[in-house]
């Protein structure tokens, strides 16, 4: 137990989450700052109460004389002191633990000290020793020589959030929690990278780079992801095709699912699984043959029936035509290829088992996944991010429990993708399929990792789910009140630090952290592409001649 004790005051007030500390020696206030550690003696014997200093005030307390009416004005110097946890003594076999919980708050007049020189390390060694699966982070801002660990299990158990203004470290962070993660040889993670950010993470154990293919690639290129259209769900392939202004879009609707459903049976016949009809629906990852349904929906668009004296109009004539243009105009944009593409590998009855081992095997070279979204169109990119979710939640939701690995999905750059707000039916899709994650999720092993530069601008359900933030500089008025707002009440100002937090510098809470603090989070060995560039430094080189031809022609051929 701590032995080195510097007493700073008494009690004066508590409540369940924090205590009022009146300053006995004024000299003391000068070795006060905020976010140090205290310890409060507790009513139980074997325990004191730790706690953060979040406020230094001085104030003015009028009295009565008693021999006179004169007011008799004292200073009195207080601070107020944020109840975090327990230190135990002793539990079971294990001495000096360090515990989240509040087994009693502290009496009135109760003894408070400060930590500091070797108290403190002592204290932090604690901290940092005391979690039985360590991830180690960084170091803490109040300790030199401590070492800031998370509990791996609870940091991804509850779902975490990562945020940080431009330049505030918040990739190399991610960067870090990867690279510990691929040294574990099971790890299960992919990583939706949105601009190549990650890629020389590649070089990691257990790493393996993807991409969602681009114009130039095919389905016999190892390393592409390609997505064809018969695994979107009927309501995605809805959005993506359907224009719901149209007059016409319920009857566009309504054929479009009449006519895949009948082209997925036709698969599964074919296929001899003859077994699979009874619960076959739309919704069901069956292969099909969407030149068929075109087929099919032109010769609905220009039917003639048998009328009473004379061929007439069938009841579709007409009412399909922009809906066709709209799925051949989709189907000519070469940016959709990984969508479109008509190679007969992706109407394969099997292809899904790969495509699922790609994206949720793990193993020798395969358990870091880092996907490259960089080509995906901005336009329907949260319907890709939303069905690549989705797929693999709906993966983990049929598989056994003994079969089932936890996986984890770090989502960058997700105001992009999941949005405060949805302006289109695609975003609402995608988004909907990361709700649910977000939700459900911890009940078949997935958990989420969102990644923002703009918290305000991400959706608040999922946020509200999370339950460890790794919070950089942020200066922007709104975001820090998100963040401030996710943070647990008892926790006071502890927010306020958020625009003045150095670069590589963090706010860790959760239930991962058994210490809210402020922590230096170690760089990684890799560090990935920042955009971060040295405009002075660059400006200062010499020109080189092919950069603009060289962009140019790959502009034409669509791929670096």
């Amino acid at each position: 137990m701590i032995t080195n004790e510097n007493l700073i005051g008494k009690v004066q007030s508590v409540d369940t989450g924090n205590a009022i500390v009146q300053v006995c020696d004024e000299s003391l206030l000068n070795s006060v700052q905020i976010n140090q550690i205290v310890h409060i003696r507790s009513t139980k014997t074997g325990e004191k109460i730790i706690g953060l200093i979040s406020k230094i005030m001085r104030r003015s307390v009028s009295e009565n004389s008693d021999t006179d009416d004169e007011t008799v004005v004292t200073i009195e110097n207080i601070i107020r002191v944020n109840l975090v946890g327990t230190l135990l003594e002793k539990e079971g076999e294990k001495r000096n633990v360090f515990k989240r919980t509040l087994n009693t708050v502290p009496s009135v007049n109760a003894d408070c000290f400060l930590l500091q020189d070797e108290g403190l390390s002592e204290f932090m060694g604690m901290i940092s020793t005391n979690s039985d699966n360590p991830l180690t982070i960084g170091k803490y801002t109040i300790s030199d020589n401590s070492t800031a660990n998370l509990d791996g299990n609870k940091f991804f158990q509850r779902h975490a959030v990562i945020v940080g203004g431009t330049g505030s470290g918040k990739s190399w962070t991610v960067a870090n929690v990867l690279e510990k993660a691929a040294q574990l040889k099971s790890v299960n993670c992919v990583v939706f990278d949105l601009h190549g950010e990650y890629k020389p993470l590649e070089h990691l154990n257990n790493t393996s780079l993807l991409k969602i293919a681009g114009p130039a690639d095919t389905p016999k290129t190892e390393s592409s992801i390609f997505i064809p259209y018969w695994l979107l769900s009927y309501e995605e392939i809805e959005s993506l095709l359907l224009d719901r202004s149209d007059t016409n879009a319920p009857n566009q609707s309504r054929s479009l699912f009449e006519l895949i459903l009948s082209e997925k049976k036709q698969t599964v016949e074919n296929a001899d699984r003859k077994d699979l009809l009874e619960n076959l629906t739309v919704e069901s990852p069956i292969p099909y043959q969407i030149d068929n349904v075109l087929k099919k929906l032109e010769s609905l668009d220009t039917e003639m029936v048998q009328g009473a004296r004379a061929d007439k109009q069938g009841p579709l004539y007409g009412k399909l035509t922009r809906f066709i243009q709209r799925l051949k105009s989709k189907q000519a944009d070469k940016r959709l290829n990984f969508i479109f593409n008509k190679d007969e590998i992706l109407l394969n009855y099997d292809w899904i088992n790969d495509f699922a081992k790609k994206l949720m095997d793990f193993g020798k070279n395969n358990g870091l996944k880092i996907i490259d979204f960089s080509e995906v169109p901005s336009d329907i990119l949260p319907l890709i991010t939303g069905l690549i979710g989705r797929f693999i939640f709906t993966v983990q939701q049929w598989m056994q429990n003994h079969y089932r690995q936890p996986i984890a999905l770090f989502c960058d750059e997700a105001h992009l993708y999941l949005p405060a707000n949805t302006n289109s039916s695609i975003e609402e899709k995608g988004l909907h399929n990361f709700e649910r994650i977000a939700k459900e999720g911890r009940k078949y092993g997935i958990s989420l990792v969102v990644i923002s530069q703009r918290p305000s601008d991400v959706s608040k359900t999922i946020l509200s789910q999370c339950g460890n933030f790794i919070a950089m500089r942020l200066t922007n008025p709104d975001d820090q009140n998100v963040i401030r707002r996710l943070f647990p009440d008892n926790l006071g100002d502890f927010s306020e630090m958020l625009p003045i937090l150095d670069v590589g510098e963090a706010l860790i809470v959760g239930d991962a952290s058994l210490l809210p603090t402020r922590v230096v989070i170690d760089k990684p060995k890799i560090k990935p592409n920042s955009a971060t560039v040295n405009f002075w430094d660059e400006w200062a080189k010499e020109k080189n001649e092919k950069g603009i031809e060289n962009a140019v022609e790959a502009l034409r051929r669509q791929y670096k």
